[in-house]
């Protein structure tokens, strides 16, 4: 038993959870016809929610029920994961990225996001409110631009041989890369 929790503890390898995750697209469709995508979820909680009339959020939600179950599925795991699976040990990161960080002031390591960056505190800085903010406004207004997020396109429309997923998924990472390398060092260094 010891083993089975030192193992759920630890990161896992892309080779196993890869595929399990690859293997949630055909088990949906054959469950029930439904495609896999995390986005469409806010939309049906909006839906859900909204007494205004507004056209977009104006369907038939109650079909979808099952994408909300799943989408709760998720936080819950990850509330699971954080308050039973907990790994005390420091996050392990390349000495060329810690080396990297440490230019922009990012040293502390003792939680799976940097704590220089994901507090409270920093949230209320210039840098913190460019991240969190803004950041989180680029992700909702591309995945709705994209017709879908990363998953939806990424996992369930390449697989499916989808032609716009093959177009968005490409675009995500260039956009990915050119935030990665031009655009957050910037950021960083505010």
């Amino acid at each position: 038993m010891e083993q089975l929790s030192a193992m759920l503890r630890q990161p896992w390898p892309w080779y196993v959870a890869g595929p399990l995750i690859g293997l949630t697209v055909p088990l949906l469709l054959i469950i029930g016809n439904k495609t896999f995508g995390i986005s469409s979820s806010l939309r049906h909680v909006c839906a859900a929610c909204m007494p205004a009339r507004i056209p977009f959020f104006n369907y038939n939600w109650k079909q979808e029920k099952w994408n909300l179950v799943f989408a709760l599925g998720i936080l819950l795991g990850g509330f699971i994961a954080m308050e039973f699976l907990r790994d005390s040990t420091a996050v392990t990161v390349h000495p060329h990225l810690v080396k990297e960080l440490a230019g922009y002031g990012i040293q502390d390591y003792s939680s799976l996001v940097p704590n220089d960056l994901f507090t409270w505190s920093q949230l209320l800085t210039p840098r913190g409110l460019i991240m969190m903010v803004g950041g989180g406004f680029l992700v909702g207004f591309g995945t709705r631009y994209a017709g879908g997020c990363t998953s939806g396109h990424a996992i369930m429309g390449l697989s499916s041989l989808q032609w716009p997923s093959l177009v968005a998924t490409c675009c995500f990472m260039i956009g990915g890369f050119i935030m990665a390398n031009l655009i957050l060092p910037v950021i960083l260094s505010l």
